[in-house]
């Protein structure tokens, strides 16, 4: 990949960590609108298998097991919500990996639940964000916006708000240009 002077670029990577009783609209649209902007993306599961079902009944396969990636190769880190999103506030692994990205300064993505998760590390102590309404009273500084931007950390309301927010994680690892070109390819504003 070539930027427009013809230097090469490196292809941005996104972690994406997915189990069981996920919302599948806030994982998998934003994962669609990621790999559309050529972004390397991983669904690692967090459980014992690849095969996972969510909330809905809709089954899909994780590309890895959360056990057997380099997380630090990633460039940014994206937790979807659904049911089971709540338990990974619990999960030391999931804990680390957060805060790590965190000191190193690269994206945190969290949509619906998720963002709760994030509060439960102090990420969000300082900052702006956004969640479900169901879990917003639990957030340290929360918004009513539908997508909210805080330093790297980004934040979204949930289902309704899965293809923007792929966008703008899209915007945010490909640029502006890429972004607008998927968004026209889906037909979205």
């Amino acid at each position: 990949m070539k930027n427009n002077t013809g230097e090469s670029l490196q292809q941005k990577r996104a972690l994406v960590l997915v189990f069981d009783g996920i919302e599948e609209v806030e994982a998998l649209a934003p994962v669609d609108v990621l790999r559309r902007a050529g972004v390397e993306t991983t669904m690692a599961s967090l459980s014992g298998s690849k095969n996972l079902t969510g909330r809905n009944s809709i089954s899909f396969e994780a590309d890895a097991f959360f056990e057997n990636i380099e997380k630090e190769s990633f460039d940014l880190l994206f937790l979807p919500g659904g049911p089971g999103v709540l338990e990974l506030a619990e999960d030391e692994r999931v804990r680390q990996l957060i805060l790590s990205f965190d000191q190193s300064r690269k994206p945190i993505a969290a949509i619906c639940a998720a963002p709760k998760v994030l509060a439960s590390t102090g990420i969000l102590d300082r900052r702006k964000a956004t969640s479900h309404l169901s879990v917003r009273s639990e957030l340290p500084r929360a918004s009513d916006e539908p997508i909210v931007v805080s330093d790297h950390i980004l934040t979204s309301q949930g289902a309704g708000t899965a293809i923007d927010f792929g966008l703008e994680l899209a915007r945010l690892l490909t640029g502006d240009e890429s972004a607008r070109s998927v968004a026209e390819s889906i037909h979205s504003q």
